[in-house]
């Protein structure tokens, strides 16, 4: 499964110029681990981090002018930095497979002379095999560029380097060329990018009653969570009873959990209380409980998405339930096959079950920008986990720095 090494975001919001892992331009970095926390004070631009990824995923299904114009970003030049004129840029580090040859991919995104947002720049870069020196297989600027065909056979500038003209270059060149054979390293970066998941899981939405009919994921809000119950109790009964077991044992109470159909095909969540003959459904249930249920369910998907991103897990869930959380989330990460998983949190007990090369710390500067710190490289705080005390602690006895005043 394909990994991001890291990632540089540049004139997005607060994020002036923000590094985290190892890229094509800064190689002495760590690459990106399998579990990533960003921890930080209030307004420090976790949540805009988090939003870059889902931008680059909008960009490549809806094309940049849509990405930049959807109601919580405001259009182009409120997501740009306050001060700067010069496009909004991403690189992408990311390795197809462990064995595999990293690339990077570059968007730039500008406005044109209507301050309609356009792609101004796109590049796919990677390594030859033979003398290690770097080349694009893919290069675009306003529209019009070059890709190469097949798996790079040859690496010259031979017949594979194929002439494309884009007709609408508010669109992303993966979007046309990644359905396309034969540009197979496209392919993979577009099925990799449309992979990704972000989860703003709503209890609220969860709450509902959907129609009958089993999905194989959970979806951004969880509006699905009775579909997904349909599904892993079908298809996968080992991981549904894994579920309950965990579920079983963290929230007081719980025997089963199970979907029931009402008479006009709607399905309902049925939650199975000890010491009560009738169930309890999902409408009745706490914010915490489905919560927790839901990100157990999240962590079972049998076809986990690549990337998960989750703003914030903690609202609602009691503080001795986050750090097993946080070790159920990276245990997952860590499975052949499993996702990359990126968390923004406020909450200490959730770091105390991370360790200090998955935890970032965002914080500004006196100028108003973010800057970016990882754990693992304050030596202090290295040795002080390993004398026994929680990153968390550390964390909240401002340790790790980025407190609010």
């Amino acid at each position: 499964m394909a990994r991001i090494e890291g990632i540089r975001i540049q004139n997005y919001r607060a994020l002036h110029d923000v590094t985290i892992g190892k890229t094509f331009e800064h190689q002495n970095g760590d690459p990106l681990p399998h579990m990533i926390a960003v921890i930080g004070p209030n307004g420090a631009g976790k949540s805009t981090l988090l939003d870059a990824f889902g931008f680059l995923g909008d960009s490549l299904a809806n094309g940049v002018e849509e990405a930049c114009d959807r109601p919580h970003r405001g259009g182009f030049e409120r997501l740009r930095t306050q001060g700067v004129k010069g496009a909004i840029k991403f690189e992408l580090y990311y390795r197809q497979e462990q064995d595999e040859r990293p690339i990077s991919y570059t968007l730039h995104v500008g406005a044109d002379k209507t301050g309609r947002p356009f792609v101004e720049k796109e590049r796919f870069r990677q390594r030859r095999t033979t003398y290690g020196q770097p080349y694009s297989f893919a290069d675009f600027r306003s529209g019009s560029g070059y890709a190469w065909a097949g798996e790079s056979s040859n690496e010259t500038e031979g017949t594979d380097k194929v002439p494309v003209e884009l007709d609408d270059r508010r669109r992303l060149a993966i979007t046309s060329l990644g359905n396309l054979s034969q540009y197979p390293r496209i392919v993979k970066f577009r099925e990799f990018l449309e992979g990704w998941s972000l989860s703003y899981f709503r209890p609220d939405l969860a709450r509902g009653m959907p129609m009958a009919g089993a999905q194989r994921h959970l979806n951004v809000g969880g509006d699905n969570l009775a579909n997904y119950v349909q599904f892993l109790e079908k298809e996968q009964p080992a991981r549904f009873r894994r579920v309950l077991s965990e579920v079983s044992k963290k929230i007081p109470g719980i025997k089963t959990i199970t979907h029931k159909r009402s008479e006009d095909g709607r399905l309902l969540l049925q939650f199975n209380d000890r010491g009560y003959a009738d169930p309890f459904y999902a409408q009745n249930m706490s914010d915490g409980t489905l919560k927790y249920f839901a990100y157990m369910l999240l962590l079972e998907d049998p076809h986990p998405a690549p990337l998960i991103g989750i703003e914030e897990p903690e609202n609602g869930l009691h503080h001795q339930l986050l750090a097993p959380l946080a070790r159920e989330m990276r245990k997952k990460a860590r499975e052949a096959g499993g996702p990359q998983i990126l968390v923004t949190t406020h909450a200490n007990y959730f770091v105390d079950g991370l360790t200090p090369e998955e935890v970032f710390v965002l914080s500004k500067d006196k100028d108003g920008f973010s800057t970016i710190t990882r754990a693992a490289d304050d030596q202090q705080v290295v040795g002080m986990v390993q004398d026994g005390i929680p990153l968390g602690s550390l964390w909240y006895s401002n340790h790790l720095g980025g407190g609010n005043p």
